[in-house]
C-alpha cells in the first residue's frame, strides 16, 4: 500500500528530474516527503470588490474588461495591461515580457478574472504580475483559498502546489494503528482526513501546531519514533547479556588517590551503573553531565569494575584530539591500578598498530581508548565487557549497536558533555537508561560571562593583552559565517592576522581543513603555553582541557546556539585562576538572540540552559540535528508537543509489553506506521523477521 509513497519524487507529474532535484531539497528523496511539507501562510481570494472599492494591500479577486495594452518603450520599464469595470480603471502591470505573451492571454474586449494583490500608484490602483489570470466563464476553476508553502529558489509555487496535490491522491486510507478510546478523547480526525485538512486551510488559525489535525500528524511522527525506540530497547534485552561485578581490588586504590571526593550525584551514578552491570542483561545507558561534572572518572570507575570481573574496556571518543586527551586523563586517574592502556586512531599505522592489535587479542590490553578506528574489523577484543562511547551525539544508533557487536554481549554507556532537553532525551535516547550528573566538582570556579558590543572590539582586545600580561591563555572563537568552511576560514585568518599584530606573534589559528597532525601540533602548542591566543573556527575542536586558558572571547556570539556557547564556556574554568567569557555581539539584536545571551550571562546550569535552547529555537536547531544523527521532526514541534511526545512513550511501552511483535490488528497497522515514517530498521528487530 505504501509503495506509491516511496516512488522518486521525480515519479510525479510535472516535477521531472529538474525540478524534482530543487523538491528533493525540501522533502527528501520520496513522495511521502510532500506529504509532510505543511503550510506557513493562506492566500484568501474571496474578496471580489469593484475597482473602486479594493483596497492597498489586500489581496483581491476582480472581474474587469480589457481595454488596452501600452508594451514599454525604453527596456527595463514595465509593460502595462489597462482593465476597467464600471467603477474605474485598473492596471496589470508586467516586467520583462517576452513575444505575444500578454496579447493571447489578455485580447483586448475580453471580460476576464484576475487575482493578486492591490496597490496604488499615483492614486491609480494597479495589480504587479497577478497570481492568477483566466477566462469570466472559467471562474470556477480559480483556488479561492490557497496554500503557501516555504520554497526554494527555482521550483514555482505552483509546481509544488501541485505535486503536493498530486502525492495527496497517492496516499491511501491506512488501517488505524491509534488506539480507539485515545483517538475518541482527543476528537482527532482518521489519519488521511487529517492529512487532507491540514493541506487545505481556510485560513491563518489553521496553521498552527494546535489543531486537532496537526497534533495527531505529530503524535502519529512521535509514535513512530518511541516504538522504534521501543523495540531497539527490546530486542538489545532480549540479547543475552552476563553479569559483570568487579571485586573492587583496582578501584579501591584509584579512589584513594583522587584529589577529591566524588559528588553525590556522581556516587549515584556508578550505583546504577554498577547494579546494571550487575544484571546478567545487556546494559545500555546514558550518562548526561555537564561540561567539566567528572564524567570521566565515573566512566574510568566503571571500566574498572569490567576490569576487576576479568574482562577489557574500551572508550571511544569523536575526534583523535579528545581521544588523546582522554588517554592523558585516565593513564594519571589509573597509575595506581597499574592498568594496561592503548590508544588506537586512524592515524596509528605499520608496526605499532598490528603490535597493538595483536596485544589487545591476546587480552594483554585492559583498556583502549580509540577513535572510529576501534570499528574497523581486524580490531578484535579477546573479551569486550564494557564499551564507553564518549559524545554520544556525534555517533547514531547503529554506531552503539556495532561497538557492543565487538563483544560476547558487550555493556555499553554513552556519556554526553551536551545538556540535552528532557524531551529530546527521550526522541533521541528512548532506547537507553539515563543516568544524570547535575553536580559540578568542588574547587571549578564560576565564570564571569558578559555581553560586549562588537564595535568595542578595540577595548577587547586592550583587555586581552592585559590579561596575557598577566599569564593567561585566551581562546578566540570566529564567528560561524554561513554553511562554508571556506569563508569561515577567511574570517579566521584575518583576525589571526590582526591579533598577531596587536598581540605578537604567539597567536596559533586551528580550524576544520587542518589536518589532525597540524591540529594536535597547535593544541600541544597552545596546552604547554608556546602560544597565548588560540583562534578557532570549529567549535567541536576546542574540546580540549587546558587549565591554564582562563578568557574565552567569542565573536558575533548571536549567531551560535545557546548549548553551543554554553560548551564552549566549559573550555574555561578549569584551572586556579579566576576566568572571562567574552561574548561578543554585532546590534541591533533581536528578541531571541537577547534573551539567549542574557540567559547565558545569568547561569551555567547545563539543562536549565538547554531547556531554554529549546523553547527559543525549537528541537531542530538545539543539537543541529543534520549533524548529530539526531531524528528530525516534520510534523512534530518538541516545544509545542511535549506533553504528545510523553503520551507516545508510554503508549509504545504499553504496546511493546502487550503484543511485542506486533501481531495483533492494532500491531499489523502499527507496521505501516514504521515503515511510513520510515523507522524500517525497527521492525527488522521483531521475532517474526
Amino acid at each position: 500500500m505504501l509503495y506509491p509513497l516511496f516512488a522518486p519524487l521525480a515519479s510525479i507529474k510535472g516535477l521531472g528530474p529538474r525540478l524534482a532535484k530543487l523538491a528533493e531539497k525540501l522533502v527528501g528523496p520520496h513522495v511521502v516527503g510532500l506529504l509532510w511539507h505543511l503550510p506557513s501562510g493562506v492566500i484568501d481570494r474571496r474578496f471580489a470588490p469593484k475597482i473602486a472599492e479594493a483596497p492597498s494591500g489586500q489581496v483581491a479577486t476582480l472581474t474587469v474588461r480589457v481595454d488596452g495594452h501600452a508594451p514599454p518603450v525604453l527596456s527595463g520599464r514595465p509593460y502595462k495591461v489597462r482593465c476597467t469595470d464600471e467603477t474605474g480603471v485598473l492596471d496589470l502591470v508586467f516586467f520583462r515580457v517576452k513575444g505575444d505573451y500578454l496579447t493571447r492571454l489578455l485580447p483586448i474586449g475580453q471580460t476576464v478574472v484576475v487575482s493578486g494583490k492591490v496597490e496604488h500608484f499615483h492614486d491609480q490602483p494597479q495589480i504587479s504580475h497577478p497570481d492568477h489570470i483566466g477566462p469570466a466563464e472559467a471562474r470556477g476553476d480559480l483556488e479561492t483559498v490557497e496554500p503557501v508553502y516555504p520554497l526554494t529558489a527555482g521550483l514555482p509555487p505552483k509546481t509544488l502546489r501541485r505535486a503536493i496535490r498530486s502525492a495527496l491522491d497517492l496516499a491511501p486510507e491506512l488501517p488505524e494503528w491509534q488506539d480507539p478510546a485515545w483517538l475518541a478523547a482527543r476528537r482527532w480526525p482518521a489519519w488521511r482526513a487529517a492529512l487532507e485538512t491540514v493541506h487545505a486551510p481556510e485560513d491563518d488559525t489553521m496553521l498552527g501546531p494546535a489543531t486537532p489535525e496537526r497534533q495527531r500528524l505529530a503524535f502519529d511522527e512521535l509514535l513512530a519514533n518511541q516504538l522504534a525506540l521501543a523495540l531497539v530497547r527490546q530486542h538489545q534485552r532480549r540479547l543475552a547479556g552476563r553479569a559483570l561485578a568487579g571485586d573492587g581490588r583496582l578501584r579501591r586504590p584509584v579512589r584513594a588517590a583522587l584529589p577529591f571526593a566524588l559528588t553525590a550525584a556522581q556516587e549515584q551514578a556508578l550505583r546504577e551503573i554498577n547494579a546494571d552491570m550487575a544484571e546478567p542483561r545487556r546494559m545500555l545507558r546514558l550518562l548526561q553531565g555537564d561540561v567539566g561534572s567528572g564524567k570521566t572518572v565515573v566512566a574510568l570507575l566503571a571500566m574498572l569494575s569490567a576490569i576487576e570481573a576479568g574482562t577489557q574496556a574500551a572508550l571511544m571518543a569523536p575526534t583523535e584530539i579528545l581521544a588523546r586527551q582522554h588517554l592523558e586523563t585516565l593513564s594519571s586517574l589509573a597509575a595506581p591500578a597499574g592498568l594496561r592502556i592503548a590508544l588506537l586512531t586512524g592515524r596509528d599505522k605499520g608496526k605499532g598498530r598490528t603490535e597493538t592489535l595483536a596485544r589487545l587479542a591476546a587480552g594483554e590490553i585492559d583498556l583502549l581508548v580509540g577513535t572510529h578506528a576501534i570499528f574497523q574489523e581486524e580490531v578484535a577484543f579477546r573479551d569486550l565487557g564494557l564499551a564507553v562511547i564518549d559524545e554520544q551525539h556525534r555517533f547514531g544508533v547503529h554506531q552503539r549497536l556495532l561497538l557492543s557487536a565487538k563483544g560476547r554481549a558487550t555493556d555499553v554507556l554513552v556519556m554526553t558533555a551536551t545538556p540535552i532537553p528532557r524531551t529530546l532525551t527521550l526522541t533521541a535516547y528512548g532506547d537507553m537508561e539515563v543516568s544524570r550528573l547535575t553536580e559540578r566538582p568542588p574547587g571549578r570556579k564560576p565564570v564571569d560571562t558578559r555581553t560586549i558590543a562588537l564595535d568595542r572590539l578595540d577595548e577587547v582586545i586592550g583587555g586581552v593583552a592585559r590579561k596575557i600580561a598577566e599569564g593567561a591563555r585566551v581562546y578566540w572563537v570566529c564567528p560561524l559565517v554561513e554553511e562554508s568552511e571556506v569563508v569561515d576560514l577567511a574570517a579566521a585568518t584575518e583576525r589571526q592576522a590582526l591579533l598577531k599584530a596587536r598581540l605578537g606573534e604567539r597567536v596559533g589559528l586551528i580550524h576544520g581543513r587542518m589536518k589532525g597532525a597540524d591540529k594536535d601540533r597547535v593544541m600541544a602548542a597552545f596546552a604547554e603555553g608556546g602560544l597565548d591566543v588560540l583562534v578557532a573556527t570549529t567549535v567541536i575542536e576546542v574540546g580540549v582541557h587546558v587549565p591554564a586558558a582562563s578568557v574565552m572571547v567569542v565573536e558575533h556570539a548571536e549567531r551560535f546556539g545557546l548549548a553551543q556557547l554554553h560548551q564552549l564556556r566549559g573550555r574555561i574554568g578549569r584551572g586556579a585562576a579566576a576566568s572571562t567569557c567574552l561574548l561578543l555581539y554585532e546590534g541591533p539584536l533581536g528578541e531571541v538572540a537577547r534573551s539567549r545571551l542574557r540567559i547565558l550571562r545569568d547561569t551555567e546550569d547545563g539543562f536549565l540552559i538547554a531547556e531554554e535552547d529549546l523553547r527559543l529555537r525549537g528541537a531542530g536547531e538545539v543539537l543541529g540535528t543534520r549533524q548529530s544523527g539526531l531524528p528530525g521532526f516534520r510534523l512534530a514541534d518538541l516545544a509545542e508537543h511535549a506533553e504528545l511526545l510523553e503520551a507516545a512513550r508510554d503508549d509504545a511501552r504499553l504496546i511493546t509489553e502487550r503484543d511485542p511483535d506486533l501481531k495483533t490488528d492494532r500491531g499489523q497497522a502499527l507496521r505501516s506506521l514504521l515503515y511510513l515514517f520510515e523507522r524500517d530498521a525497527a521492525v527488522r528487530y521483531l521475532r517474526s523477521g
